[in-house]
């Protein structure tokens, strides 16, 4: 019987199993250096907060890779913009919202730099460098002259300082400048009232911070952690990878612009006697000769000329570089080629991949941060606003009912593409009304332009191989293109090219 006990199979839950699944938490030899300390991501945005939003803002300033994967970052979030699509079952009252939110976009920035939906990039943007960005909602006097009496003012992470930890004498706890009541809701945001690396704002004597209250702060970030109360740097992960290789680029700059300064090296026997050329000798008794095209330089005897031979960086250079980058771009969550710009090793496949992976998690962002943090808030401020200041005549719960509708993604190949929707919706397996927002436009919209194109053309006796009234199903890719002669002699002929089945789709 002991035999057979030899070869037979473990329990799976034998304490050697639950030793091997707590391995991480072994304390022998190979992890016996590995000890973090356990402390809560609060406290290490607390501590090292400043330091690290400094980093980023520098390195993104002064790092051509950090700053491409920064416009990328923002471009994919928000594109042209997240843009509201209205359900409002009355048309009469959807248009009226409509128009007068695109109206009052222009004067949304209370900076007056831009609209806003170079707001919502502004935002992006801070999201990569600072993790967080801040909007305040600005109520303004009706005397002001805007449409609706609403402005956004955006403001830096550093103007929320990150050492503001203290019990308010009201009873509330301030952590890292935003103030919990009792139960854990926030109640203000205590801003700086100048940002503190800004030496041109040279204000009179003034409280240094001011108690904004919470209802018109909008905090923009993404929590990664249960409990979170401040924002990451999106571009906290690849932050020391990014700072070393670019130092490593520029000493490898310096070392081949050194070599390739010394053209070559003179000896010679008799110092005292000048070679052609030959420049004064400078403090040390050095001097310098230099070369004109089609000089014949006669050496004198004992005299040897060398030439500079720098190395090269060597073939594991590029290897080194772009396995770098591409831990990088990991550490970023961007495609490598939006990182760097380089397609020489992708192909349809590959791109293809990459993209429908990172636009799922661009998604996220879209629909968990901008339009739930961001878009979502502003819309209901905007309409109570409207509302109370006599610009729009309607129930604000009537209103309120709206989608979001993110920037359309560029096909990589259209045509299949396409095709697939078209398939989708004739299958029942998605409706039109979805397809057209994935291309960032509303529907309706997109059906009255229709309707109003069909008219015309109409009374203008145009006809196009596709009329904007007609229901088109999935078009197959011809087997050839058809020449310009093609059927001039077969007028009177059969039409059997003309009725000739396509050829099947991919």
């Amino acid at each position: 019987m002991a035999l057979f006990d030899m070869f037979r199979r473990p329990k799976s839950n034998g304490p050697d199993t639950m030793r091997a699944r707590l391995e991480g938490a072994m304390a022998k030899r190979r992890l016996r250096g590995w000890n973090p300390p356990l402390e809560n991501i609060n406290a290490l945005v607390a501590s090292g907060g400043p330091k690290l939003l400094a980093r980023s803002r520098e390195l993104v300033v002064t790092n051509g890779y950090a700053a491409n994967a920064c416009e990328a970052f923002t471009a994919n979030l928000v594109g042209d913009g997240i843009k509201p699509s209205s359900l409002i079952t009355d048309a009469a009252l959807r248009d009226q919202v409509q128009k007068l939110w695109l109206a009052w976009t222009d004067e949304a920035d209370a900076d007056g730099l831009t609209d806003f939906y170079g707001l919502q990039a502004m935002v992006a943007r801070e999201m990569f460098v600072a993790g967080e960005c801040f909007v305040r909602l600005r109520p303004r006097r009706v005397e002001d002259g805007l449409l609706v009496p609403l402005q956004l003012q955006l403001l830096q992470s550093e103007m929320l300082p990150f050492e503001k930890t203290e019990t308010d004498p009201n009873g509330n706890r301030i952590r890292c400048g935003i103030e919990f009541d009792p139960i854990g809701r926030r109640v203000a945001y205590h801003f700086r009232r100048r940002h503190p690396g800004d030496s041109t704002d040279q204000r009179v004597a003034v409280p240094e911070s001011v108690r904004v209250p919470a209802e018109e702060v909008l905090h923009i970030y993404r929590p990664i952690d249960a409990g979170q109360i401040r924002g990451l740097p999106h571009v906290a992960p690849a932050m020391v990878r990014l700072f070393l290789l670019d130092q490593y680029d520029d000493a490898e700059l310096d070392r081949k612009k050194t070599a390739a300064m010394f053209a070559g090296f003179i000896t010679k026997t008799a110092p005292e006697d000048p070679m052609m050329g030959e420049g004064a000798a400078d403090l040390d008794g050095a001097a310098i000769a230099s070369l004109e095209p089609g000089t014949m330089q006669v050496l004198l005897p004992g005299e040897d000329v060398k030439f500079s031979s720098p190395a090269d960086v060597g073939g594991g250079y590029e290897a080194f570089q772009y396995r770098t980058l591409l831990a990088v771009s990991a550490s970023l969550g961007l495609p490598y080629h939006l990182v760097t710009g380089d397609v020489r090793q992708a192909n349809y496949s590959s791109l293809r991949a990459e993209l429908v992976e990172f636009r799922r998690r661009i998604g996220q962002l879209q629909h968990g941060v901008i339009a739930h943090q961001l878009c979502r808030p502003v819309w209901r401020r905007w309409l109570e606003t409207a509302v109370l200041s006599g610009a729009l005549g309607a129930d604000p719960m009537i209103a309120r009912p709206v989608q979001w509708i993110p920037p359309r993604w560029d096909w990589v190949d259209p045509l299949k593409d396409i095709q697939a929707q078209v398939l989708a919706m004739e299958a029942g397996i998605t409706s039109r009304r979805k397809v057209v927002e994935a291309t960032g436009y509303d529907v309706e919209e997109v059906d009255r332009e229709n309707a109003a194109d069909a008219v015309r053309a109409k009374q203008l006796g145009l006809t196009y191989r596709t009329s904007p009234d007609e229901t088109q199903g999935a078009r197959a890719t011809p087997a050839r293109r058809p020449e310009p002669d093609d059927g001039a002699d077969q007028s009177n002929g059969d039409d059997t090219a003309a009725t000739e089945p396509a050829t099947n789709q991919e």
